[in-house]
Protein backbone atom coordinates (compact mmCIF):
# COMPACT_ATOMS: atom_id res chain seq x y z
CA UNK A 1 0.00 0.00 0.00
CA UNK A 2 1.28 3.45 -0.86
CA UNK A 3 1.61 6.12 1.76
CA UNK A 4 1.51 9.78 0.88
CA UNK A 5 2.48 12.99 2.62
CA UNK A 6 0.30 16.02 1.94
CA UNK A 7 0.92 19.74 1.65
CA UNK A 8 -1.94 22.22 1.69
CA UNK A 9 -1.48 25.63 0.06
CA UNK A 10 -3.93 28.50 0.48
CA UNK A 11 -3.64 31.00 -2.37
CA UNK A 12 -5.39 34.33 -1.73
CA UNK A 13 -7.89 35.79 -4.14
CA UNK A 14 -5.44 38.32 -5.59
CA UNK A 15 -3.17 35.57 -6.91
CA UNK A 16 -3.16 35.49 -10.70
CA UNK A 17 -3.53 32.27 -12.64
CA UNK A 18 0.04 32.64 -13.93
CA UNK A 19 1.46 33.07 -10.42
CA UNK A 20 -0.51 30.05 -9.14
CA UNK A 21 0.88 28.01 -12.04
CA UNK A 22 4.44 29.09 -11.19
CA UNK A 23 4.02 28.16 -7.52
CA UNK A 24 2.63 24.73 -8.35
CA UNK A 25 5.28 24.11 -11.02
CA UNK A 26 8.10 24.87 -8.58
CA UNK A 27 6.65 22.50 -5.99
CA UNK A 28 6.31 19.79 -8.63
CA UNK A 29 9.81 20.20 -10.08
CA UNK A 30 11.85 20.70 -6.92
CA UNK A 31 9.80 18.90 -4.29
CA UNK A 32 8.36 16.01 -6.34
CA UNK A 33 4.80 17.03 -5.38
CA UNK A 34 1.80 16.18 -7.54
CA UNK A 35 -1.61 17.81 -7.57
CA UNK A 36 -4.17 15.92 -5.51
CA UNK A 37 -7.02 18.42 -5.24
CA UNK A 38 -7.69 22.02 -6.23
CA UNK A 39 -10.66 23.94 -4.94
CA UNK A 40 -11.52 27.30 -6.49
CA UNK A 41 -13.94 29.44 -4.51
CA UNK A 42 -16.35 32.00 -6.03
CA UNK A 43 -14.40 34.88 -4.47
CA UNK A 44 -11.22 33.78 -6.31
CA UNK A 45 -9.20 32.13 -3.55
CA UNK A 46 -7.77 28.68 -4.10
CA UNK A 47 -7.07 25.78 -1.77
CA UNK A 48 -4.57 23.35 -3.25
CA UNK A 49 -3.65 19.95 -1.83
CA UNK A 50 -0.43 18.39 -3.10
CA UNK A 51 0.83 14.91 -2.36
CA UNK A 52 4.00 12.86 -2.75
CA UNK A 53 4.86 9.27 -2.07
CA UNK A 54 6.61 8.34 1.14
CA UNK A 55 9.44 6.00 0.28
CA UNK A 56 10.02 3.42 2.97
CA UNK A 57 13.41 1.75 2.94
CA UNK A 58 13.64 -1.78 4.24
CA UNK A 59 16.80 -3.25 5.66
CA UNK A 60 18.61 -5.72 3.45
CA UNK A 61 20.96 -7.18 6.09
Amino acid sequence: MLDYSYLVLHLPRGTSRDMARRILTEHAEYGDWELDRLRLYPDGRRDVRLRRKIIRVSRTM
